[in-house]
């Protein structure tokens, strides 16, 4: 009988592009503006994407737009979720409030779009362009995925 390994590595792919997204916008608004910039039909997703850390459990915001005719994914996901830290060295009643990032390295962006099944002909370029044309959104620019160390959180 042959025994199969699957790493971690191999649910990793390539084919995506990371834009960080700086808004103080709430997220169904930033959802509905960006669905409106780039003609896509962002929705929340029935799942968020959840993280569990040594002192608590983060909740991430999850819209999504499974574009067919274009074989694409869209994934915008809040960067920061607040969570009660749970802290042993204080005292019974002594809960933190404190706040996880999906991608550390990126901690000062607000959202985070994620674009599945990108190929070589995909040009990001133009989707910045785009977003940055949003009223309330002061920044936008890609994220090179060999500068991440935080991959993982990615798998959603």
């Amino acid at each position: 009988m042959a025994i199969h390994k699957i790493l971690i590595d191999d649910l990793l792919s390539s084919d995506y592009e990371l834009i960080a997204i700086h808004s103080n916008l709430e997220d169904y608004r930033l959802a509905y503006l960006i669905n409106k910039v780039l003609e896509i039909k962002l929705t929340k997703n029935d799942f968020d994407v959840e993280l569990k850390s040594k002192d608590g459990k983060s909740i991430f915001e999850h819209f999504i737009f499974d574009d067919e005719l274009q074989d694409l994914c869209w994934h915008l996901v809040s960067n920061k979720s607040n969570y009660i830290s749970k802290n042993s060295n204080l005292g019974l009643f002594d809960d933190v409030n404190a706040t996880m990032s999906l991608i550390p390295e990126f901690k000062t962006a607000d959202y985070i779009l994620k674009i599945d099944n990108t190929d070589d002909y995909f040009e990001p370029e133009i989707i910045l362009k785009k977003l940055n044309e949003i009223t309330n959104v002061s920044l936008v620019y890609k994220i090179e995925q060999n500068k991440l160390k935080s991959k993982n959180n990615l798998i959603f």
